[in-house]
């Protein structure tokens, strides 16, 4: 198939663009390559794609209308995956107009261009925080999710709003999936195991918030790769019989779909550290802080959806994430 992906350059672009290419896909990635966090890491991704004959890139910004509409119209891609955003909850406090220009504005151009190009799914990354305030677990798609405590959850959820939009109005069939803190090899500067990683080494003290007492469905990169590519392949359907006096936030009238990725299994943010400390062989210094704005407690996903569509669940311990990754962390920094 030919599959559009914006953020190829990002984490779980680049893994996911991996995937798709080795199973014989063209993928067409689009990428502005923004600064973020360190572009040369970005870039380091890009280079290993870039030696693969069915990959292209488009250097291009999504909330660019006109260039946007231009390479839909060009390309005419099968499917697409929309992976691009302004990540990061914390920043959403410092920078809400970057949220909007790329997770609102950018997301309809994307919505646009499937429409116009006729294409067969948009699958797109949602996230764990449009959960919010919530605090019934595990997680499930089928839960209210109106009480977003940051504007990076807000924009997720918009983005759920106006996908179903488009299903209803156009019969786009959309599928956004749910992320629950990623991590492993190629992640983030910014996410926490990229910062511990860092400061351990180089005998920093370490920002535990709320003072330790948090829990994350860490869910390993692999495993997202792979759930975003099982549930590529499955289009969804209107389903005639969606209850309008009862609805369900999952399903619809709509060939629209949420689907949360996740681990399945909520660990202690301590005992995550204590992993990282074991495989780098060092202690932590810890500075306790407490909870941030726009943060939340724990996340713990249902991943039942997933399961009976795919008939796949991550299942990759923090063990052995944590290990890959800290394989991966000093091999690339090796000399750096």
């Amino acid at each position: 198939m030919k599959i559009l992906l914006t953020g190829a350059a990002g984490f779980i672009g680049m893994h996911v663009c991996e995937r798709l290419l080795a199973r014989g896909d063209e993928v067409i990635g689009i990428d502005n390559l923004n600064d973020y966090y360190d572009v040369a890491l970005k870039q380091a991704r890009l280079a290993r794609l870039q030696t693969q004959p069915n990959f292209r890139l488009a250097r291009l910004d999504i909330a660019d209308r006109d260039g946007v509409a231009a390479l839909f119209k060009k390309e005419q891609p099968q499917r697409a995956i929309n992976l691009a955003a302004q990540a990061g909850v914390r920043y959403s406090l410092e920078n809400p107009h970057a949220y909007v220009d790329s997770n609102l504005v950018g997301f309809v151009n994307i919505l646009e261009g499937c429409r116009h190009a006729g294409v067969e799914h948009f699958v797109y990354a949602s996230s764990s925080s449009v959960y919010g305030g919530n605090t019934r677990m595990p997680f499930s798609e089928h839960d209210n999710v109106d009480h977003p405590v940051s504007l990076y959850a807000a924009s997720k959820k918009a983005n759920e709003l106006m996908a179903h939009t488009y299903s209803h109005l156009f019969g786009l069939p959309a599928t956004g999936l749910r992320f629950f803190t990623v991590y492993g090899p190629w992640g983030r500067p910014d996410m926490a195991l990229f910062l511990f990683a860092k400061a351990i080494l180089a005998d920093q003290p370490i920002e535990v918030f709320n003072h330790g007492r948090m829990q994350r469905d860490f869910t390993y990169i692999d495993d997202i790769a792979e759930g975003v590519i099982r549930v590529l392949d499955q289009p969804p359907t209107a389903n005639p019989q969606f209850d309008k006096h009862h609805p369900d936030p999952a399903a619809s009238w709509a060939p629209y779909r949420l689907c949360n990725i996740g681990n399945h299994q909520p660990v202690e943010l301590m005992s995550y550290i204590e992993t990282l400390e074991k495989v780098l062989g060092k202690t932590a210094r810890k500075n306790f802080l407490p909870l941030q704005n726009g943060d939340v407690p724990a996340t713990y996903a249902d991943t039942e959806i997933l399961q009976t569509l795919t008939g796949f669940a991550p299942a990759t311990s923090v063990a052995v994430g944590v290990e890959r990754f800290v394989a991966w962390y000093l091999d690339y920094f090796r000399g750096k």
